[in-house]
C-alpha cells in the first residue's frame, strides 16, 4: 500500500543565495538531520526565489519544501529556527506548514535529471521507460524556451555539472497524478530534480 505524502514547506529569510544551490542546501540539511542523507523516501525542492544575475537570486518571501511521507514528518521538524550555510550565504529557517499532495491532469518538473541521456530525443525515450515502470500512463512535453528549443538545465554537485531537461506531464489520471508528485523521475531527487507539482503559471521558470 502506497504511503501517505505531504509537503512540508518551510518560510525562510535571507539576502541573496547562488541559484544552482541544490546540492549545498541537500548537504546543509543532511547535516542537522543526518538520517536524510541515506534516505530513498523524501526529496527537496529547491529555494523559491528572484534571479538577480551573476548565478544569484534574491530572497523576498522565500521558502523551500520537503516532500516526505506523513509518518516521517517529525524528522524534518527540527529544522525549524535553524540557520543553515548555503555557500558564501546563510539563510533562516521559520516553521513550517504542511501541503498535502493534490491531484491534478497536468503535473512540471523545474528538471529532470537521467543519467547518460542528455539529448532530447533520447530523454524523452528514457522518460517514457520510466514512466511504464511506474504503471503512469500520460502524455509528456519538453517545455520550449525563448529560442524555440528544449528547456535544457545544469545543476552542480560538488566539482560535476549534471545536465537535465524541464518536463510537463500531461492527462494524468487522479492516481498517476498523485503516484508522479511521488516517486517523481530520474535522479538527484534529494536536490531539487524530479519533483513534480500541479502546473500553473509560477512553476514555468
Amino acid at each position: 500500500m502506497q504511503k501517505n505524502y505531504i509537503n512540508l514547506r518551510f518560510p525562510i529569510e535571507g539576502h541573496t543565495i547562488v541559484a544552482d544551490h541544490g546540492y549545498l542546501l541537500f548537504s546543509a540539511i543532511s547535516h542537522l538531520i543526518p538520517q536524510f542523507h541515506s534516505a530513498s523516501w523524501f526529496a527537496i525542492e529547491m529555494i523559491s526565489g528572484t534571479p538577480i544575475g551573476q548565478g544569484k537570486i534574491h530572497l523576498r518571501k522565500a521558502s523551500f519544501s520537503i516532500r516526505l511521507p506523513a509518518e516521517n514528518c517529525n524528522l524534518a521538524l527540527p529544522l525549524a529556527g535553524k540557520k543553515l550555510e548555503i555557500g558564501q550565504d546563510s539563510i533562516q529557517i521559520g516553521i513550517p506548514f504542511i501541503k498535502l499532495l493534490e491531484p491534478c491532469s497536468s503535473l512540471y518538473a523545474r528538471i529532470v535529471v537521467i543519467k547518460n541521456f542528455t539529448e532530447p530525443e533520447t530523454f524523452l525515450q528514457a522518460v517514457e521507460k520510466q514512466l511504464a515502470k511506474l504503471e503512469i500512463e500520460a502524455k509528456i512535453e519538453l517545455p520550449l524556451d525563448t529560442f524555440n528549443r528544449a528547456r535544457r538545465k545544469v545543476i552542480s554537485v560538488q566539482k560535476r555539472k549534471i545536465i537535465g531537461f524541464s518536463l510537463a506531464v500531461h492527462e494524468l489520471s487522479q492516481k498517476d497524478s498523485l503516484a508522479l508528485q511521488i516517486n517523481g523521475l530520474g535522479g538527484k531527487r534529494h536536490m531539487g530534480c524530479g519533483i513534480f507539482n500541479p502546473i500553473s503559471e509560477r512553476v514555468f521558470l
